[in-house]
């Protein structure tokens, strides 16, 4: 047998690969143990893979991991039972705290114009998260106060005949009775909209 042409066949490869049928499979390990220079050929075959495929990994981003196990319902580190303990939001929230808790629940992409993930809810207050990427048509409301507090993004929030500019971090309440609604100035807006009821 002629071993340098064997290990220049292309065989080493297509065994690192996993392209060989189990007999195949079978009939090259038993070469490895009867020729130490296939195996030692081998052995640097399999280095180059690692080092290729080290070479030519991709990162995903940081978030990817947590968005893939909360999609699947699966308790990632407590941040679930963080949601159980929301604090009411103010004008002394703190934007990091809050898009630590809930930036598991933003998708990747989606095609939804608004989407609402529901963070808390209880007998004082109910909490959601809304991805935002057309404007709130106007509405009224006089069995709950509103308040919304701007993770990302612009928007344009009109209360009555006064419009606010927000950005990132800003709070802001709507009184009972007024009619309100929320034109973005970005391409997508995230936010905590609470209902506090009375």
């Amino acid at each position: 047998m002629d071993i340098q042409k064997y290990i220049e066949s292309g065989i080493l490869e297509e065994y690192c690969l996993g392209l060989l049928t189990e007999e195949e499979q079978a009939y090259f390990i038993q070469m490895t143990m009867l020729y130490p220079e296939i195996k030692e050929e081998l052995t640097a075959v399999e280095i180059t893979f690692e080092k290729l495929a080290g070479a030519n990994a991709i990162s995903p981003d940081s978030q990817v991991k947590q968005r893939i196990l909360a999609s699947l319902d699966f308790d990632t580190g407590d941040k679930k039972s963080n949601l159980n303990r929301f604090p009411q939001i103010n004008k002394n929230s703190k934007n990091s705290d809050l898009w630590d808790m809930v930036n598991h629940l933003v998708p990747g992409t989606s095609a939804k114009a608004i989407k609402i993930e529901l963070i808390r809810a209880d007998e004082y207050f109910q909490q959601m998260l809304v991805i935002a990427k057309a404007d709130i048509p106007e509405e009224e409301h006089g069995e709950y106060l509103e308040s919304f507090y701007i993770l990302k993004g612009l928007c344009e929030c009109k209360i009555g005949d006064v419009n606010h500019k927000l950005g990132e971090g800003d709070f802001i309440e709507i009184p009972l009775h007024v009619k309100h609604n929320v034109k973005l100035l970005s391409p997508l807006v995230i936010a905590i909209l609470q209902y506090q009821f009375i």
